[in-house]
């Protein structure tokens, strides 16, 4: 049977707000009509989290910041750098029943607080991904699984366990080229081009001094890039990489603020994403009020940043906006709530105070 909703509907690929409804069958946008009503409803396209590492979910409250009454910094290397950062520690202490759980949790948590897909750098090899896939197995969320092999140190076996993970998954997800030997970075890209895979890798987040290593492996989907120069960023559009910023994350580990900006007036494409869920909660409206915020971001920009963008570089076609002929993926928010009643602007309402208690639904 169709389904018809009554609302405010964040349009097309633009993000324009009219008034109407769309009709649902079989999962996909039939129609989509202008139409005046009375319906406090607002009709949004689901987020998208372009980056995240699910597997923290066994570790979410380390300490951060304080010492004894002393402000101590943030070092990175510590909280998450491989393979001796706190989080492989942790990782390597868990159970794999213990994971599964944890992970079942964070999927739960994104379907309650409106995505509908993620990129999931996977630490801990082929048991790794195993693990994510069983967490999956009771969710709807879309998953693009980026694996990552557990030998970081050394040649040996690395072609095998490379080509093991890319039977499994939809690519690598590397950390940043500073961490791994040049030789098994080129080798996983090697790899990956060869399986007609994905492969992305972390760059610039706390220097600039693994950004020309990075872009040496003609890499599909750089991550961070916050200490990236605008020649680096002219480098990464004319060569049509995209970039996914995970801004929360930044703040806590302190590495500074990404060049967003300067992202968007140079043709990068760009998506968001959580990150660690050590760090943050996979909560994307936390993201969005974030940029809009702090960055001083447009907000239809931020909002199609956490939702289209991250659609599209992940390769989610006919998702990420709403329009006739796309996957019904839709969150249904409540714009008489206590929270958003007033507002003007719904995409920037939902951008700059939207919470996930103010979704009536979502539409997986």
């Amino acid at each position: 049977m169709p389904q018809t909703i009554h609302g405010k509907i964040i349009y097309g690929p633009e993000a324009e707000v009219i008034e109407g409804y769309i009709v649902i069958e079989d999962g996909i946008i039939k129609e989509v009509h202008e139409k005046k009503n009375d319906s406090g409803n607002i009709i949004a396209p689901c987020f998208v989290n372009a980056h995240t590492h699910i597997g923290d979910s066994v570790c979410k409250d380390p300490a951060l910041g304080i010492t004894e009454g002393h402000y101590v910094r943030r070092d990175l290397s510590q909280l998450v750098q491989p393979p001796h950062g706190l989080k492989h520690r942790i990782l390597k202490q868990t159970p794999h029943r213990k994971m599964v759980d944890a992970m079942s949790c964070s999927l739960r948590d994104m379907n309650n607080t409106g995505t509908f897909a993620f990129a999931d750098f996977r630490e801990g090899g082929a048991k790794g991904v195993l693990a994510l896939k069983e967490a999956l197995e009771s969710s709807d969320i879309k998953a693009r699984i980026f694996g990552r092999p557990v030998n970081y140190g050394s040649q040996h076996d690395i072609s095998a366990e490379l080509e093991e993970l890319l039977q499994n998954t939809d690519g690598l997800g590397m950390s940043g080229a500073n961490d791994i030997d040049m030789n098994i970075l080129e080798t996983a890209r090697y790899k990956a081009l060869k399986a007609g895979k994905t492969f992305a890798i972390h760059a610039g987040e706390s220097s600039r001094d693994d950004i020309d290593k990075a872009l040496s492996l003609d890499p599909d989907i750089l991550i961070h890039m916050t200490q990236a120069t605008r020649g680096d960023l002219r480098e990464v559009a004319k060569r049509d990489i995209p970039v996914v910023i995970c801004p929360r994350s930044n703040f806590i580990t302190d590495v500074g603020m990404a060049p967003v900006r300067e992202m968007l007036e140079t043709g990068v494409k760009v998506a968001v994403g959580t990150d660690n869920v050590m760090l943050n909660s996979v909560n994307m409206f936390a993201e969005m009020e974030f940029l809009s915020k702090v960055f001083g971001i447009d907000d239809r920009q931020v909002f199609m940043m956490c939702t289209l963008m991250g659609a599209t570089i992940l390769g989610l076609e006919t998702t990420g906006s709403i329009q006739e002929g796309n996957i019904a993926k839709i969150m249904i928010i409540n714009g008489n709530s206590n929270n958003l009643t007033g507002i003007k602007d719904p995409v920037s309402g939902i951008v700059r105070r939207g919470r996930p208690d103010d979704i009536l639904s979502v539409i997986l």
